[in-house]
């Protein structure tokens, strides 16, 4: 504090109150300068004031609702019974609480604390707020794993808008896997929000919603059980389907292979057989000059002719002196054929030629 000297007295006192006005609004303090509760709650301020004081006012919105005064006692004087007001402890007026109960949404506005003489006035923001209803909307769900899930959660009766957001076994959900429409419905605020997500493992699924008025979100739960999907075997069968597909061809393949193998096999053969038997032929008819066989004796020219008896034993065919009887033998079997004139000059004559 700094006091200026005068030579007049007068003077001297008129700065000294100057200096004390300024002490004493600077030390005059509300509390809490800014506020939001729920509607049917009770707001408290604490307004502190240094030194001796003998009126206070209180007003929300320019309407004055409670009066204190400190003369001999503390005495209150409120509009109603929903405001009130005590020393903030026994003996000490420095500090002065004032409440009001069951506060309403109109409410919600400046609050002003006066302190007549030196003091000023001070100004408090209150803030009223509604909450409403969560619900998720489905209900508790059997998925497969890897299986995109949607989850919608409804709220309703909100004052201002609510902050919706979503959570699985406590975890917040990134915001990007959610979309949140509000739409306003007369004084309040209803919203909708939809999840998605794909499921890997069994979850409790939250949806909750606040406000500033809130210490606690509101929420609402379902659990999500989520079981492991049937085996692919889409991948299975194309591999099974290509190596069997790849298979047959080769076997097809090996099949043509060996069928022609054969087939030139039985024509080399065939022709080799044709070749050999060919060969040995001329073999055998360049070896004598002629054509194999033994020469058969018993052949007679067509200008012989004889007569007489033949005679006939197991060793053959002979000519019996002084006839006309001659002996041929077969050339191949070694059979005695007998051929006999009887009777008359002449003899009919048969040629046997057997080749091999």
């Amino acid at each position: 504090m700094t006091v200026l000297w005068t030579s007049q007295p007068h003077g001297f006192y008129c700065c000294l109150s100057l200096c004390l006005v300024s002490v004493l609004s600077q030390d005059f303090r509300l509390e809490p300068a800014r506020t939001a509760v729920l509607s049917n709650s009770t707001v408290r301020f604490n307004a502190t004031v240094p030194g001796i004081w003998k009126v206070m006012t209180w007003n929300i919105n320019d309407s004055l609702v409670l009066s204190a005064s400190l003369d001999n006692s503390f005495e209150v004087i409120p509009s109603s019974e929903q405001f009130s007001a005590r020393l903030c402890s026994d003996n000490d007026t420095s500090c002065v609480e004032f409440s009001i109960s069951s506060v309403t949404r109109n409410q919600s506005g400046p609050v002003v604390c006066r302190v007549l003489g030196a003091y000023g006035s001070r100004t408090a923001s209150l803030t009223v707020q509604e909450s409403g209803t969560v619900s998720i909307m489905n209900s508790e769900m059997t998925v497969t794993q890897d299986q995109q899930v949607e989850f919608q959660c409804l709220t309703g009766g909100w004052y201002p808008q609510p902050t919706v957001g979503w959570s699985l076994n406590g975890i917040a959900v990134n915001s990007s896997l959610y979309n949140t429409s509000s739409v306003e419905d007369g004084d309040s605020f209803n919203s909708t929000s939809i999840l998605n997500f794909k499921a890997v493992s069994s979850a409790t699924v939250e949806c909750w919603a606040t406000v500033a008025a809130l210490t606690s979100p509101r929420s609402s739960s379902v659990d999500m059980v989520v079981v492991p999907k049937p085996p692919d075997w889409t991948v299975l069968i194309a591999m099974v389907v290509s190596i069997g597909g790849l298979a047959l061809l080769l076997l097809l393949i090996f099949g043509i292979i060996f069928c022609y193998k054969r087939r030139i096999g039985k024509q080399t053969t065939y022709q080799d057989e044709i070749k050999r038997r060919a060969r040995s032929h001329s073999q055998r008819t360049d070896a004598s000059g002629q054509q194999d066989g033994k020469e058969n004796q018993g052949y007679v020219s067509d200008d012989h002719t004889s007569s007489g008896p033949w005679d006939c034993s197991d060793s053959g065919v002979t000519q019996a002196k002084g006839s006309s009887i001659f002996e041929m033998s077969d050339v191949v079997n070694s059979h005695p054929a007998v051929y006999d004139a009887v009777g008359g000059s002449a003899f009919k004559k048969h040629r046997h030629i057997t080749t091999v």
